[in-house]
């Protein structure tokens, strides 16, 4: 006996025309457009000899299984029946799925209808049972692209909560390892997961971070998980420093939640985010530890020198060309050679604002475009712009190396807070040369040592408090 998904619609309209005797099944119509949505489902049964709804999306119910339970419920004598007074008794000896939970309010029902599991209302009994029955569409798991690694484990996470604390329950087999669910949005009830290993987790940020969740007031969750984290931290919103970690590999957060971090999942999201983080959590990467110590310690100060590069780079040549600075006569090459018509402080701010504009548009460009864009865009801050006259080799050559700086380390959200320590110390360098210069990195350094993490803690910990051993492991790829 097939359960039909869309021809038995009309079948299924009918029975919703005609007054049922349970008073559950009316107050769950009421509630569920079940006469207007064609992918919510009432299946009406009889159940050794009782009335008996059943309530599923289509979508989300595993078909074949879905059979196999009704005809099991069909398979059952009235006998059998009088001998099973409650729901729960009912749940212990007829049904077979594995996750089953026992709801006593119409409103607790259809919230776990729309998230996918089925619900059973049979007359006579004053609560519903929910099967969870789900089968939820996602893609594979394959190795996300901004965190690629030579060498390690392949696999990602997907826009699947289940699938997600799966491959992390895979790396920690500790029966301490926990994954508290929690709902957030007015609309949306968007699933948001809780992970850490007990005994390792401070338990006063447990409950600190439960009550933050549970207390935001948003109507929906539906577009990102970022929603959530500005949700969480309120305070000083034109601080770009990021306070949060974001990851898409599995190793990464059973390395951070080994270390006592704490991990959110949000559902249709395959991003992990990764609380408290500091500023030199950001630093390291997961190749540094599938390599040997010493090189892994020289990716390590590679990526370390690259972003101090990238920082410094711009504002320190601007300093020389104006003749505040002195580079050695032997660096003279570096130097323009030529009269320029517009300045090097608007060529370098022309530049970081074209670069960006090159990544939007490579995001929005269809892959068979992708070869057309790179020959446009390299033609544009190439030879063309040169021989125009709005740029000269030398800035094009330093905003080269500060873009290729931007991916040696793998969160976005510090490549920009990167960049704006660059620009605001371009500005100052400008306006008022060296001294400006250093006022600028003297903010920047006071932003930087004033932020605190999400849990409080101090953003450049271990360097403020000093902690050698600790600063030392981040520094460097150490012996575990």
């Amino acid at each position: 006996m097939g359960v039909r998904m869309g021809g038995g619609k009309r079948k299924e309209r009918k029975s919703t025309d005609q007054k049922p005797k349970i008073k559950l099944v009316e107050e769950i119509r009421e509630i569920l457009p079940i006469n207007e949505s064609f992918d919510i489902t009432e299946r009406n049964l009889t159940i050794g000899g009782k009335e008996a709804y059943l309530y599923f999306t289509v979508g989300f119910v595993k078909d074949h299984q879905l059979q196999l339970v009704i005809t099991d419920f069909q398979n059952i004598s009235t006998s059998d029946m009088k001998n099973m007074a409650t729901a729960g008794d009912f749940i212990k000896r007829k049904i077979p799925t594995v996750e089953l939970t026992e709801v006593y309010t119409p409103k607790m029902a259809v919230i776990n209808i729309l998230s996918g599991k089925t619900a059973l209302i049979i007359e006579g009994y004053n609560s519903i049972i929910v099967m969870d029955l789900r089968s939820y569409p996602q893609r594979g798991i394959e190795e996300p692209d901004k965190e690629r690694t030579l060498r390690g484990s392949r696999d990602g996470f997907v826009e699947t909560m289940v699938t997600n604390t799966a491959m992390i329950r895979r790396r920690i087999r500790d029966p301490k390892l926990v994954f508290l669910m929690m709902n957030v949005g007015k609309s949306s009830r968007t699933d948001v997961c809780l992970g850490y290993i007990k005994d390792l987790a401070d338990e006063a940020v447990v409950k600190e971070l439960i009550g933050k969740i549970q207390g935001i007031k948003i109507d929906t969750l539906t577009v990102g998980d970022q929603s959530l984290v500005e949700a969480l931290d309120k305070r000083h919103w034109l601080n770009p420093f990021p306070k949060i970690r974001y990851t898409e590999r599995p190793d990464v957060v059973a390395a951070h939640l080994t270390e006592g971090s704490f991990v959110i999942l949000v559902d249709n999201s395959p991003t992990a985010i990764i609380l408290p983080t500091g500023f030199f959590d950001f630093m390291q990467d997961a190749d540094d530890y599938y390599f040997p110590v010493i090189t892994g310690t020289f990716l390590r100060l590679v990526r370390n020198i690259t972003v101090l590069v990238s920082i410094f780079i711009t504002p320190i040549y601007l300093l020389a060309d104006r003749g505040i600075l002195a580079f050695p006569s032997s660096w003279g090459f570096l130097m323009p050679q030529e009269s320029y018509p517009i300045p090097l402080f608007w060529q370098f701010l022309i530049l970081e604002i074209a670069v960006d504009g090159l990544k939007l548009a490579s995001l929005n460009t269809p892959s068979s475009l992708g070869t057309s864009l790179s020959v446009i865009g390299a033609l544009l801050l190439g030879e063309l712009s040169i021989n125009a006259g709005w740029f000269i080799p030398q800035t094009i050559l330093l905003m080269a190396i500060v873009a290729l700086a931007a991916f040696s380390q793998p969160s976005i959200e510090l490549s920009y807070a990167f960049k704006f320590m660059r620009i605001f110390l371009l500005i100052g360098s400008a306006l008022l040369g060296l001294w400006g210069f250093i006022g600028a990195l003297a903010i920047e350094i006071v932003i930087l040592a004033r932020t605190k993490t999400l849990t409080k803690t101090s953003y450049l910990y271990p360097l403020i408090p000093f902690n050698r051993k600790k600063l030392m492991r981040l520094l460097f790829r150490t012996r575990k």
